[in-house]
């Protein structure tokens, strides 16, 4: 399974660079509901109902894993651990949910390539 980040899902979603390495793992993926709710923000911005977009995310295979207390504290801890990157709440909510999956991550952000937290960072381009 790939956890994936929100900038991967709408690199698919906009068929934008790199969204064929989604495509490729998008049947056996999760993404924690911190990222959906990014996603979900990105095409309110455009005009969108939240409500449409997301019932037709919920046709995906795509798991969606609420945030629970341990996986918030996981986030948390990351926070001292990524700060020289500027990694946002979601973005450290994808990477403590890959940790305590130890599964990969797969993002579109590069930055994430200098991170040393021992799981597998995918970068999409």
């Amino acid at each position: 399974m790939t956890v994936l980040d929100a900038s991967a899902l709408l690199a698919f979603l906009f068929r934008e660079p790199g969204h064929e390495r989604v495509a490729d793992v998008i049947d056996d993926s999760c993404m924690s509901t911190v990222n959906l709710a990014e996603v979900l923000t990105r095409f309110t911005r455009d005009g969108h109902a939240a409500a449409a977009v997301l019932a037709r995310l919920r046709r995906s295979a795509i798991a969606w894993i609420p945030l629970v207390e341990d996986h918030a504290t996981a986030a948390a801890e990351l926070a001292p651990l990524t700060a020289s990157y500027g990694l946002s709440l979601g973005d450290r909510a994808c990477l403590a949910l890959a940790l305590m999956r130890g599964e990969p991550a797969m993002t579109a952000d590069r930055q994430w390539a200098q991170l040393d937290l021992g799981i597998r960072i995918d970068l999409i381009r």
